[in-house]
């Protein structure tokens, strides 16, 4: 039977009697609940629940490997929606911080810009635009899901493209729907790093402190053994003291760091390269951060994930982790001049060029302090290589290599705007093909500059290339010059002992205890009589390879 007021679907498909003795009436049940959590169950009277087998109870359990989507379970709805409270899912999203937005409405004769909170955004997104506005731009600095939810349903934004800008570990991609298009990318700068000391860190510093001031009474003759012996004592690790396994801890998940390059730059919570990409073992994260070559110079290089949403109405909204400043400074700079193209155009997809265009400039100089990096270890390699060298250039390696997979995408992502062709609105609110039916615009003059772009992102991952070629023939250089060396050091113990190979034959031929041993009889001028000519005669055989280039290098004219 079916209910259709019920969760439960039961199918009982009633067999006739049949005459031969072998048959028999079967009976299928089917029982299919649908769960709203994991302790809601619920069945009709009558139908077995299907349980667990006991033989699953040793299986290896579903272990939490990220911080970063909370909640998640395999198997879920796909997406968030916005017009729902809880985003459709289970668990109320938990993401939630005071943001810091920034909406700019402007036509070529006048402009106005807005500073609002999360409160205060919820409000204007609810008031109608005023016939004047031409363009808005809506400027997010934070995640938080009153406010994600709030634009959501402002400007119906798909709940797939929602759930991407909430997990900020995507790639790089343009995604097209009915009436907008979402757009993530990876924004990479330079930063100067700053210390900072929190209360928990004071407390376990305190522990260190204390252990470190112990090791020092022990003095330094034993410190002088040790590194005589080349045992070094094992660090206890910070990040994981008392636990067998590495965990992903939220409160090291950020740096303090300002932009470099920027005046009066503000101090932000950013995440490095390493903390960015470097998966969840928090040791190898911290090593490769110490020992990184821009450490030194205490920089280092942040990552962060940036969804820009445009729509069909000439709107864009963009949303920054926290890096929102180094972007809309120099754009509201422009939009206040009004003889500026992004002003006099009044064009949503030029203000998309212009977000991606200052994201990738904030990447040139990341490049420009790797060259700089590279330049002073080629030079340390070429004067005085040495194997501590190969493992500098290892870890600039891996970070160019890292920076190199979120620049290139960019470049495909740029071709994929400039090559869209807008249609007519299609109906519903579905995702549809680029190509054949997504109403948003892309002007002429925006798929132009999107070209200049482009250029720098080529210009971009070239310098990258050549970088990590260069550190991959320096580490190279490393090994081969060290073997050289070696086998320079081979070729002279090679020459001393066929030196003395005839001599220590002879002295030990002397220096038989056997009778009769008339030679013994002669003096030591007997012993060298018979040892030059011999030593002479096999240094002479065993040599001639070396004798003779050493010869010819004299002849040639080269030489002289």
């Amino acid at each position: 039977m079916t209910d259709s007021n019920s969760d439960v679907v039961a199918l009982s498909p009633k067999v006739p009697p049949s005459t031969s003795p072998g048959a028999h009436n079967v009976h299928y049940d089917l029982e299919r609940e649908l769960r709203r959590s994991k302790s809601s169950l619920r069945s009709e009277p009558g139908i077995s629940q299907i349980k667990r087998r006991r033989t699953r109870a040793s299986t290896f359990k579903t272990v939490e490997t990220s911080s970063s989507r909370p909640h998640w379970q395999p198997g879920q709805e796909p997406g968030v929606d916005p017009s729902k409270p809880n985003g459709g899912r289970f668990h109320t999203p938990t993401l939630h911080e005071e943001c810091q937005i920034t909406v700019v409405d402007f036509s070529e004769d006048s402009i106005e810009m807005h500073e609002c909170n999360n409160a205060q955004i919820i409000e204007l997104v609810q008031k109608e635009m005023e016939d004047w506005i031409k363009c808005r731009w809506i400027n997010v600095n934070g995640l938080s899901w009153d406010v994600i939810q709030a634009l959501g349903n402002y400007k119906s934004l798909h709940r797939l493209a929602i759930e991407d800008m909430m997990n900020t570990n995507n790639r790089t991609k343009a995604d097209w729907y009915t009436d907008h298009m979402y757009i993530v990318i990876t924004l990479q700068k330079l930063v100067h790093l700053h210390d900072e000391e929190s209360d928990d860190d004071s407390d376990d510093d305190g522990d260190f402190s204390s252990e470190k001031s112990q090791k020092q009474k022990r003095g330094g003759f034993a410190q002088f053994l040790r590194n005589l012996s080349g045992k070094k004592e094992k660090p206890i690790s910070k990040l994981n003291r008392g636990n067998s396994a590495p965990v992903v801890a939220s409160n090291n998940e950020y740096v303090t760091a300002h932009t470099a390059g920027i005046k009066q730059a503000p101090v932000q919570k950013l995440r490095t390269l390493q903390r960015y990409h470097g998966g969840p073992n928090q040791e190898r994260m911290a090593f490769m951060e110490k020992h990184s070559s821009l450490a030194d110079k205490n920089l280092a290089v942040s990552a962060e994930q940036v969804s820009i949403f445009l729509t069909s109405d000439n709107c864009v909204i963009s949303f920054f982790e926290t890096s929102a400043d180094d972007i809309e400074f120099p754009i509201i700079r422009r939009l206040s001049t009004p003889d500026t193209i992004l002003r006099r155009s009044c064009d949503a997809s030029m203000m998309t060029q212009a977000i991606i265009d200052a994201i990738i400039d904030l990447a040139i100089p990341v490049t420009t302090a790797y060259q700089d990096t590279i330049g002073s270890l080629e030079l340390d390699v070429l004067t005085e290589p040495d194997i501590k060298h190969a493992k500098s250039l290892y870890i600039v390696t891996s970070e160019i290599t890292v920076m190199r997979n979120f620049i290139n995408p960019i470049a495909n992502m740029v071709n994929a705007l400039r090559d869209h062709k807008s249609v007519a609105k299609p109906e519903g609110g579905t995702r549809v093909d680029a190509q054949t039916a997504s109403s948003v615009k892309i002007s002429p003059l925006a798929r132009t500059y999107l070209g200049d772009v482009e250029d720098h992102i080529v210009l971009i991952a070239e310098q990258l290339d050549q970088m990590r070629r260069s550190a991959d023939g320096m580490i190279d250089l490393i090994f081969n010059t060290i073997g050289a060396f070696q086998n320079e050091s081979m070729k002279q113990l090679t020459v001393v002992t066929i030196i003395f190979l005839p001599l220590t034959f002879l002295t030990g031929y002397f220096g038989m205890n056997i009778q009769p041993f008339n030679a013994l009889n002669h003096g030591e001028s007997y012993f060298w009589k018979i040892a030059l000519p011999v030593s002479f005669v096999v240094v002479l055989f065993l040599m001639r390879d070396m004798i003779n280039r050493w010869i010819t290098n004299i002849g040639s004219p080269a030489s002289r």
